[in-house]
């Protein structure tokens, strides 16, 4: 413990002071201190590990033993969802790595410094991850879905293997709620959207191509209109029709191929001025399962729609967050 309370106090301000107490091996308290003298007291809490289903495990445990949430957690290590996951719940925490975070409004301090994201020691390889094609078929799959399914549905529906060793995967990141057979009962979309696209950046969807449209976008998208390429709006374009936040400015596709795309739609592969990207995805089903709106135009389903976005380049993320915002109170509109 005293090594993370050591990392803690290195972060302090000047004149700030952090004192431990209680048990001498594993202290459950710490009073912090500002220069005037004023302080508070927070619940300390040290764990040798913890994973995103153990934090909601704590809280639900704490709160049925009508016992205090811990104010601070220490641990090796926290992980990025883990880490989310406290500061959703306004829990601070600090890990060997720095990792460290602690928000009071009395005395006032916020302090936010940033470690490792992978674990410098895993004591075990890591059961599965959320790169790869199988695995965004899956993601897709459950966010989309709002009624339970077993293993064998999901499997069939993504035409994947190894989706028991993911909902495995998926369970301990508390991304999924599983039944006692195993069937999927609930899936936290809101956080495995951004997990999925931390893990597979839109930059890794597939070979991209910077273009241009030397008369604009409106002209591309009246192409689109009348094309018969196998393809998908993605992007800004295809949040701005339901959350805008801006004019779009770059118009991104997936398609089957490049070249074909380019001759169909007018478009000119270029280093400079781009205002069209193109994207041959890695997984074919990007530009075949789409919604098409009363115009013919196919746009990418909203799942895909957001996480692109998250990691998208200008203000996407914001982007993101805005259409983000908009499933959650319209859930209705495209889950089933």
């Amino acid at each position: 413990m005293s090594l993370f309370i050591d990392i803690f106090k290195q972060r302090l301000p000047d004149g700030w002071q952090a004192k431990t107490m209680g048990g001498r091996r594993k202290p459950d308290r710490l009073k912090i201190t500002a220069p005037d003298g004023r302080s508070a007291n927070l619940t300390l809490l040290h764990q040798d590990r913890l994973d995103p289903r153990a934090v909601l495990l704590l809280l639900l445990r704490k709160k049925q033993q009508d016992e205090p949430r811990p104010d601070l957690v220490a641990a090796p290590f926290l992980s990025p969802e883990v880490r989310r996951r406290l500061t959703e719940e306004g829990i601070g925490f600090v890990d060997s790595t720095g990792n460290v975070r602690l928000s009071l409004a009395e005395p006032g301090l916020f302090i936010e410094t940033h470690g490792a994201e992978r674990n410098p020691n895993p004591r075990q390889r890591p059961a599965r991850s959320l790169a790869g094609v199988k695995a965004g078929r899956v993601v897709r799959a459950l966010c989309k879905r709002l009624a339970p399914w077993g293993v064998r549905e999901i499997a069939a529906a993504t035409d994947t293997g190894y989706v028991s060793r993911l909902l495995a995967f998926l369970d301990k990141e508390a991304f999924v709620e599983r039944g006692k057979r195993g069937r999927v009962e609930r899936t936290d979309w809101q956080h495995l959207i951004p997990s999925w696209a931390e893990a597979a950046p839109l930059e890794k969807r597939g070979t991209r191509f910077s273009c241009i449209a030397p008369r604009g976008l409106q002209p591309v998208m009246g192409r689109l209109e009348q094309s018969n390429l196998t393809y998908a709006v993605t992007g800004s374009f295809a949040a701005g029709r339901i959350a805008p936040v801006a004019p779009a400015r770059l118009l991104t596709l997936y398609v089957q191929d490049s070249a074909t795309a380019c001759r169909a739609l007018g478009l000119r592969i270029t280093d400079s001025g781009t205002n069209v990207m193109l994207i041959e995805p890695k997984d074919e089903q990007l530009s075949q399962q789409v919604e098409t709106d009363d115009k013919g135009v196919r746009y990418a389903e909203l799942v895909q729609v957001v996480a692109d976005l998250r990691t998208g380049p200008g203000r996407s993320p914001a982007e993101a967050e805005a259409l983000q915002e908009w499933m959650a109170a319209n859930e209705e509109a495209w889950r089933g």
